[in-house]
């Protein structure tokens, strides 16, 4: 019988699928691929196959998990199966310099960013960059791993050399411009099946690590009796938001072969849109769902479901 196949290797950030194409009654099988055998001589099941292997697998001991799942994705293709993020999309989200060059490709704006391999080469990177402040990231992240802000050379030089430096799982390190908001917060777009569906606005003034995730959700801080005051939401799904920009990001995907993805945005003090990040393991926050009465996962299940009829 053919089935939704999801490949991924985190529960936490599945469990919601899950309970939704349970919901429609789709038929699913989940492929946990943190480590085991794609034998290319065997022909695979019938089905759709989502990937949903993340770039941060390396954070829960899953190292070679997005290499062996592009080998299990380039077997589906090559026998014809329907996948979801394919092996196009894999490579792109282990790799910022590549999300980079093909955004870039569409006519889409990147902050200035160079890529360094090793500590020297690090702040030679910065000092050839010219601006200030400036921000470090790994090639290789999500969850905002490796973000550190600096304002000066000299802090590089001390982080780098120092006991808390952060060596990228790929020995890559992006040194970038920092774009200075108006207000602290970014622009997340949500695209299911290369479509738009909602935008959010994800405070940032807590810090870099920006995992809509309900796992990864930042805990309220306890606020004893009497000083209660209200306080913006870290992820606020806006209402009819349009801009010229995601037409962009709709070419982008489907040149890219991505079905399902959030794209990053921040704008400057001018008004220019810089595109940062593209996440193809893409999360959704319950409360900010809940609020606006929409929900990523349920129409990605549908999704999933209406590819299904098509075989």
């Amino acid at each position: 019988m053919k089935k939704i196949y999801v490949i991924h290797e985190n529960s936490e950030w599945t469990d919601h699928l899950i309970k939704r194409l349970i919901k429609l009654e789709l038929p699913f099988e989940e492929w946990f691929l943190d480590r085991g055998m794609v034998n290319l001589d065997e022909l695979p099941p019938e089905g759709v196959f989502y990937n949903r292997i993340s770039a941060s697998s390396h954070t829960r001991n899953h190292r070679f998990a997005p290499e062996l799942t592009e080998a299990a994705l380039v077997w589906l293709e090559k026998n014809k199966r329907r996948v979801v993020n394919g092996s196009r999309a894999i490579r792109l989200e282990v790799s910022k310099v590549n999300q980079y060059m093909k955004l870039n490709e569409f006519g889409i704006q990147t902050p200035k960013t160079i890529a360094a391999s090793g500590r020297e080469a690090i702040v030679e990177a910065a000092e050839k960059i010219g601006t200030a402040p400036f921000i470090t990231k790994h090639n290789r992240a999500g969850k905002g791993l490796g973000v550190q802000l600096f304002h000066t050379i000299e802090g590089l030089k001390s982080y780098v050399n120092g006991p808390d430096f952060e060596e990228p799982i790929d020995g890559i390190t992006l040194i970038q411009e920092y774009i200075q908001a108006p207000e602290p917060y970014i622009i997340r777009c949500e695209f299911i099946g290369g479509k738009f569906m909602y935008a959010v606005r994800v405070d940032t003034s807590e810090g870099f690590e920006l995992c809509p995730a309900d796992a990864c959700s930042i805990e309220d801080m306890f606020c004893p009796v009497g000083e209660e005051k209200e306080t913006k939401p870290k992820f606020e799904i806006l209402d009819g938001f349009n801009h010229p920009i995601i037409e962009k990001y709709e070419a982008f995907l489907k040149g890219s072969g991505i079905d399902v993805a959030g794209i990053e945005m921040i704008q400057d003090q001018k008004g220019n849109v810089y595109t940062y990040d593209v996440n193809t393991n893409t999360n959704y926050n319950s409360d900010a769902e809940e609020k606006a009465g929409k929900f990523g996962m349920l129409e990605l299940a549908k999704y999933l479901g209406s590819e299904l009829d098509k075989i």
